[in-house]
């Protein structure tokens, strides 16, 4: 079976009011506190549209190499819903702001980070529209109580093609997404807000035949839970047509408890939403460098160019930045631009210490970022500043302390006691020994306390010799540096 995956997805606009009136936007306000007169649709009451708004759907385009679209259209959608006062939504149904684009994302094959291959998925449109409120279904005493503080907030619908193939592309597809709006900040795009919400189309066919029927799963919150749903859903169809069934055109949900996709209601009766232009609201009027009128008051027009030579450095662009500059690994780049802040605290790693990047890379994936999973803490809550990391690699790197030590020093730094990484070494006494006379005498009382490992090791063994560099740095605590142990064992062995 070819597998079909299309998605569209509705990023919440990062504004301060709403898409069409002055109501502010705010997550988790007391229920029906932001509600203007507009909002709740009162008679008389019109949209005045939201300069932020058009211009982060039109950062967004460009950033998603988009046509923005000079002259644009607002269309009412007709449905009846609770949370949904005036009985449409205007969204941009014939015209939307931003047409043909294309998303590049990446991701492992078989699950190794050092292979990755890079997709891309078109971009159909990019529409503004308005959101719904919320009804809040109270079981206990069988009623739905509606909040009307979301109604009227900006969304861009993002609806890309069908082009991908699996729950994995997806989610790698989305998290790439969900890094664009957040470098451009026209979304904040947290998922568990409910700013970025994912509706999946999925469908299955043979080669050679036409697409299979498709359901679509609606409102995924993360994407972990997407790419569960997608592939699921996948399996679902694929084991309903082996056993000879048929599939529904039906929305389904995913229930992230069990596991599975569960039927919500079907599309049989394809809702007819009556789409009719906005008759309050003219046409959205873009111009360019070229087309902007020479007698305009800038305030009162936005110029597509002026906003394109602002755009911030895409994720791909830093990636590509951080492996040219320091010489670290592609799939390195993936994780330092994933994790929020961890670039830019690497970054302020590597100016304050003498140590090669590459080296420092390897302490902020495998040390730092491994205690910040371990504890469910974000960079800028870390405990050890970069600083102090810095401070620490430094030591290292001048050979003052071994590896060994540098690691029990940071488990100390990590209690947040306002240490620096000097004083630790002092305290517990992890400098490497500087007295060679004293590192020798150990080594020779090694070399005599182990006679059948030095007759090994003449007998043409030399792996036996790693085990009394251990037995040295067993002895000195770790204090000694294993390169010049080697160096002192080898030349007593030899002498």
């Amino acid at each position: 079976y070819l597998r079909i995956v299309g998605l569209e997805i509705h990023a919440q606009i990062s504004s301060n009011s709403k898409l069409f009136s002055g109501s502010q936007v705010q997550f988790a306000a007391p229920p029906n506190s932001l509600v203007s007169f507009f909002d709740a649709s009162l008679p008389g009451t019109l949209p005045v549209l939201n300069r932020r708004c058009v211009e982060a759907a039109v950062m967004t385009g460009l950033a998603l190499n988009c046509s923005i679209n000079k002259k644009s259209l607002f269309d009412r959608k007709h449905y009846f819903y609770a949370d949904l006062p005036a009985g449409y939504q205007i969204t941009q149904q014939r015209v939307p702001i931003a047409v043909n684009g294309s998303l590049s994302y990446s991701l492992c094959i078989d699950n190794k980070m050092s292979q990755m291959v890079t997709k891309t998925v078109r971009i159909k449109q990019i529409q503004l529209e308005q959101d719904s409120g919320k009804s809040l279904h109270d079981d206990t005493r069988s009623q739905t109580l509606v909040d009307l503080n979301r109604a009227g907030v900006g969304l861009m619908e993002v609806v890309m093609e069908p082009d991908m193939c699996c729950g994995e592309e997806a989610a790698a597809a989305v998290r790439e997404l969900q890094l664009i709006l957040q470098t451009l900040g026209s979304s904040q795009a947290v998922m568990a807000e409910g700013q970025l919400r994912v509706d999946a189309n999925v469908s299955v066919h043979h080669p050679g035949e036409p697409y299979g029927v498709r359901t679509e799963v609606k409102n995924i919150n993360s994407i972990r839970f997407l790419a569960k749903a997608i592939d699921y859903e996948i399996q679902r169809q694929i084991e309903e047509l082996e056993n000879g069934g048929t599939i529904l055109n039906e929305t389904r949900a995913f229930d992230s408890k069990l596991g599975c996709t569960v039927p919500m209601r079907d599309k049989e009766g394809k809702q007819d939403y009556r789409f009719m232009p906005e008759p309050n609201l003219p046409p959205l009027i873009l111009y360019d460098a070229k087309s902007l009128p020479a007698n305009m008051n800038h305030q009162q027009v936005i110029n597509i160019d002026w906003i394109h030579e602002r755009l911030p450095d895409l994720p791909s662009v830093k990636r590509k930045k951080l492996v040219e500059q320091y010489g670290i690994l592609p799939e390195h780049s993936f994780t330092l631009l994933n994790e929020d802040g961890l670039a830019e605290f690497f970054e302020s790693v590597v100016k304050q210490t003498q140590m090669k990047p590459k080296k420092v890379i390897g302490w902020i994936l495998k040390d730092l970022l491994s205690y910040l999973k371990q504890h469910s803490l974000t960079v800028k809550e870390s405990p050890v500043s970069s600083f102090l990391l810095a401070d620490l690699l430094n030591l290292l790197e001048k050979k003052e302390i071994s590896s060994t030590a540098a690691k029990q020093v940071l488990a100390e730094l990590w209690k947040g006691k306002g240490k620096t990484p000097l004083e630790i070494v002092k305290e517990q006494k992890l400098e490497l020994l500087q007295d060679q006379k004293e590192l020798e005498q150990i080594c020779q009382a090694v070399i005599d306390g182990h006679k059948n490992e030095v007759m090994a090791i003449k007998a043409g063994n030399p792996k036996v010799l790693n085990k009394l560099i251990g037995l040295v740095q067993k002895k000195t605590e770790g204090r000694s540096n294993p390169v010049l142990v080697k160096q002192l064992l080898e030349k007593k062995l030899s002498g």
